[in-house]
């Protein structure tokens, strides 16, 4: 499939295992793609994989210069944005709320939250100069559906990101540009587990497959196939929707779950 033949695709921490196989995805479709992240090595290195289809712009979401300039760097170097993955996203430290310090709160909400809005407040005109466009929001399964124990910012910041996305969607379109977010739950990246590449890893991962209905940790390129099918002409008539990519994991409770799921150590 070419769904994005003559398309430019703007993804945010278009550097970590979500972005870098989305930004895959979209160039296999024949998408030129700008690939913005805080660490330019990174990005750099994903723009090297696609070749000449893809360009790497470093960029703190938190700031607003860095979001106008990296899609001023789409727009001069492949004339136009026509579709926008906000991705860029941490998870915070796990502290109880009584002990959270302020300014974890606000380190969080700014990359989730304030992120967010300030690359889709940069995106936007150009969209609209395009005639339109999509905009695919880093939202999370634990945003509304679930929670966890000591992420109170990183809760707060996605069930946030759901709202706005709606907000959005009602706002840009009569600019025909459409407005979802996607809300994976584990996917087996750096972000859900830190300690990569150690036995614990692959552990950590198995254990948790035991308690998804469909029995299987989501891979990047499963957030990958979302993000590409919102952002396309396939969902042309999709706006204000917040999609779960979880496998059923927040289907899944204490009460309902097999034995096997809690094991006893």
């Amino acid at each position: 499939m070419k769904r994005f033949a003559g398309k430019v695709v703007l993804i945010t921490g278009g550097g970590g295992a979500l972005g870098r196989a989305s930004a895959l995805r979209f160039a296999q479709e024949g998408a030129r793609v700008v690939i913005a992240d805080s660490d330019l090595e990174r990005a750099n290195a994903v723009a090297a994989d696609i070749g000449a289809d893809a360009i790497a712009a470093q960029a703190d979401v938190t700031q607003p210069e860095d979001c106008d300039a990296m899609v001023a760097a789409a727009r001069e170097r492949f004339g136009t944005l026509d579709a926008l993955f906000a991705n860029a996203g941490i998870g915070g430290e796990k502290v109880e709320f009584v002990d959270l310090p302020i300014q974890e709160w606000d380190r969080v909400m700014d990359v989730n939250l304030r992120g967010i809005a300030l690359s889709c407040k940069a995106a936007i005109p150009a969209m609209i100069d395009a005639g339109g466009g999509s905009i695919v929001l880093m939202g999370s399964s634990t945003g509304g559906w679930d929670t966890i124990l000591g992420s109170g910012p990183y809760m707060a910041s996605k069930e946030a990101v759901k709202a706005l996305a709606r907000n959005l969607a009602l706002e840009l379109a009569r600019y025909q540009i459409r407005v979802n977010a996607v809300c994976p739950g584990i996917i087996e990246t750096p972000l859900s587990f830190r300690q990569a590449n150690t036995d614990a890893w692959g552990k950590f991962f198995a254990r948790f497959a035991k308690r998804i209905p469909l029995r299987r940790v989501g891979q990047p390129e499963d957030v990958a196939a979302t993000v590409a099918f919102l952002a396309s002409d396939d969902a042309r008539h999709i706006t204000g929707a917040s999609l779960l990519i979880d496998g059923g994991q927040t289907l899944q409770s204490w009460s309902n779950a097999p034995d096997s799921a809690y094991p006893s150590e």
